[in-house]
């Protein structure tokens, strides 16, 4: 049965929220255990829809899975034998295609589907496959499946066109026990990037430069077991950050790594919000009306594109006009047409939004068309007046951790209810 979510808005955030795995992390370093001879054990995995979809994958490849504690997973990935991932559960997740890596690694073969995902726009894997031939595998695609085959990989120079957080993970996948020295030049800095190569040097890898543009790694015949600890999740926490300040809130944001947050709360300062850092955590208090900046999405350590749905919403009742420009994903303001239903007043060209600030949303039906446009709408519901229902839950589900529960600790007046 379908559910959808009940928001009664104008309510306050108020206390503290802790943040769960990323999941930008969890969704590579669970492919990269396949490329274990024994297994390893994942700690602080997030409970999202995501994972169990790569849990599935793993489970269907021969692996075997043990769920231990809470956010604990045992992955005992000796014995393995099949390469080719399940197209029905491949297509429901972006990150499917790290298993083209990790399978092209431990077996010299792999079949993978295209990946699915949330729909923001085209999003092509020739990164990807030109990094793969360049460690000597054959690519060909064949009917929606792409089938990667390497007698043995080699180590090469591979320079990225385009800053890709996906194809710096899948490279670096492949190359861990190829032959020689591979060397990624303008690879993406992400945090995940460091967290998977910090779990592969833990098996036994060697990978230097991460979280540079510039990363070295040196293959080796064997990678062994390792314990691992996912790092927090940066793109929850500053939707939290977000919410707290659209509602007027006063919200300490618990288990996070404020370093990585600094582009947002940096933007949210500039927009006269009340920051203050501690150790692993953040407090964020609106007490007065935002005002309207600029933003441009950039990858890290700039603005995030993945948080720039939920500032739209911030934009959207902040004094003054504001201006996002989107330079990551042409695709992502297919929110704006629900935004509007709540009375935003945002005009869309191309890859720029121009947003005249309001003084309130209204409540009303709306639809989720992707992950963080999710995210949007639940804060637009909790800053609006009168109730907001949402649905369309599955892309939510994907990538944030009891969402309902947490909103609800802090004051949200929020319910899931079946449609």
């Amino acid at each position: 049965m379908e559910e959808k979510l009940i928001i009664k808005g104008n309510n306050k955030l108020h206390g503290e929220v802790c943040i769960s795995g990323a999941k930008n992390s969890a969704v590579g370093i669970i492919p990269a255990v396949i490329l274990s001879d024994s297994g390893c054990i994942i700690k602080n995995l997030p409970d999202i829809e995501d994972v169990k979809y790569l849990k599935e994958l793993l489970l269907q490849s021969g692996a075997k899975v043990e769920e231990g504690n809470p956010g604990e997973m045992k992955i005992v990935s000796k014995g393995m034998r099949n390469y080719k991932a399940d197209f029905e559960t491949a297509k429901k997740m972006r990150a499917s295609y790290y298993f083209i890596g990790a399978f092209l690694s431990k077996f010299g073969r792999a079949e993978v589907p295209f990946p699915g995902g949330c729909d923001i726009g085209i999003r092509p894997i020739d990164q990807h496959i030109k990094g793969f031939e360049a460690l000597g595998a054959k690519i060909k695609v064949e009917h929606g499946v792409i089938k990667a085959r390497a007698a043995e990989l080699v180590g090469a120079p591979i320079y990225l066109d385009v800053v890709s957080v996906g194809a710096t993970i899948n490279i670096i996948l492949a190359a861990c026990k190829a032959k020689g020295i591979t060397i990624i030049e303008n690879a993406a800095k992400e945090p995940y990037i460091v967290d998977i190569a910090n779990l592969l040097n833990a098996m036994g890898a060697n990978i230097k430069g991460a979280g540079t543009d510039v990363i070295k790694i040196k293959g080796v015949e064997h990678l062994g077991s390792c314990e691992h600890t996912i790092i927090p999740d940066m793109m929850e926490a500053g939707t939290y950050m977000i919410a707290s300040a659209a509602t007027h809130g006063d919200v300490l944001i618990k288990n996070v790594i404020p370093t990585h947050l600094e582009s947002v709360s940096a933007k949210l300062r500039e927009m006269n919000i009340e920051i203050d850092e501690y150790e692993d955590s953040i407090r964020v208090r609106g007490e007065a009306r935002p005002k309207a900046v600029n933003i441009k999405t950039i990858p890290y350590p700039g603005f995030p594109t993945d948080l720039q749905q939920p500032m739209s919403v911030l934009l959207s009742i902040a004094e003054g006009t504001g201006i996002i420009t989107e330079s990551i994903w042409e695709g992502r303001f297919k929110h704006v047409d629900e935004l509007k239903r709540m009375g935003a007043n945002i005009k869309v060209e191309g890859r720029v939004a121009i947003i005249e600030g309001r003084h309130k949303l209204s409540g009303s039906p709306v639809h989720v068309t992707d992950l963080r446009a999710g995210a949007a709408m639940v804060i637009a519901g909790l800053a609006a007046d009168g109730e907001t229902e949402i649905s369309n839950l599955k892309h939510i589900d994907r990538g944030y951790e009891n969402l309902v529960g947490k909103l609800k600790k802090i004051g949200a007046d929020i319910s899931r209810v079946e449609k």
